[in-house]
């Protein structure tokens, strides 16, 4: 077992899963404190390393895309003090560093893990119930409905129809900016009964952030939304599978275009019917659907759609 402790947090490698538990110094940053230990598998990570420094230098963690909700709607635009993923070393820790870099990346060669996209997510995204107070608004999360309830900072015209409930089987996206210069972050959540040409400071749906400390918690409010909404690489995966589909065999194909031949195509018997190991094959893709739609890859209407065209194969 690896494990390194620095004021920053601690990090500890079992040859399974890398384990990070946030430091209790005043300096660590406030959504680092609130989104508690993080337990990542080995298979969702794509890299580590370690920089140097004069001073001191920078354990990293690199994850594969896709994997981590937080990470997918930050977009790599979390700053450096709140990325959960990057842990601060002291110079006199540095052959510690090292060390636990060479066993999370000996322990990924001998387990194959490939580097690339995933279409799920590995973690499950920041615990609920989850409430967050920052910008003009507070919101709170329970796995079903997003409630914004506004503060003194919110626009009246914006305040004025009171709080905002949303259910999440209404939300179909969630955008998170932090602030740059004199410029506004925000956090939006998209429907599509709201326009999004409207400015956030106005919008009823979206959080106006301000640049303050607390300003990136909001990405923890919108990391444990993105968790539960249908992940952006599953409709790939969807295509993917009908593409790999088998073209029917060459009597289905004669038996769909001629209309001089006599056989009867309801006849199993006939040339419409698929030969033995062609049949097989597509029922066997009926199934690997249904599995993808059970994991959660696909969604009810994509497994629909995927399911009847293999149909129309058989």
């Amino acid at each position: 077992m690896a494990e390194i402790i620095q004021k920053d947090g601690t990090w500890t490698f079992d040859g399974d899963t890398v384990r990070i538990v946030p430091g209790k110094d005043k300096g660590v940053s406030p959504l680092r404190k609130a989104l508690g230990e993080v337990t990542l598998p080995l298979g969702a990570l794509a890299g580590i390393s370690f920089e140097a420094g004069r001073r001191s230098g920078r354990l990293r963690l690199r994850l594969r895309e896709g994997a981590d909700p937080l990470l997918q709607i930050t977009g790599g635009r979390l700053g450096d003090s709140s990325d959960p993923y990057l842990l601060t070393v002291e110079k006199d820790r540095a052959g510690v560093a090292e060390y636990f870099v060479d066993e999370v990346r000996n322990a990924l060669l001998l387990d194959q893990v490939e580097p690339g996209p995933v279409d799920r997510y590995l973690l499950p995204g920041p615990a609920l119930p989850i409430t967050v107070s920052a910008g003009d608004a507070s919101v709170t999360f329970d796995g079903e409905r997003i409630r914004l309830e506004w503060n003194w900072k919110t626009e009246e015209s914006k305040s004025s129809g009171g709080p905002r409930t949303l259910v999440l089987g209404e939300v179909e996206a969630v955008e998170w900016l932090p602030s740059a210069g004199l410029e506004n972050g925000y956090l939006r959540f998209l429907t599509s009964r709201a326009p999004v040409s409207t400015p956030p400071k106005y919008d009823p749906q979206a959080v106006d952030l301000y640049g303050f400390r607390k300003d990136p918690l909001m990405a923890l409010v919108g990391a444990a939304v993105v968790a539960r909404l249908p992940h952006p690489r599953a409709a790939s995966a969807a295509s993917a599978a009908l593409t790999a589909a088998p073209a029917p065999a060459p009597g289905l194909v004669k038996a769909a275009t001629s209309t001089t031949d006599a056989a009867d195509t309801t006849d199993p018997a006939g040339p419409a019917a698929a030969s033995g190991d062609d049949h097989d094959v597509l029922l066997r893709r009926l199934r690997e659907l249904g599995e993808l739609h059970q994991a959660g890859i696909l969604t009810a209407e994509e497994f629909s759609t995927a399911k009847q065209a293999v149909l129309k194969r058989l």
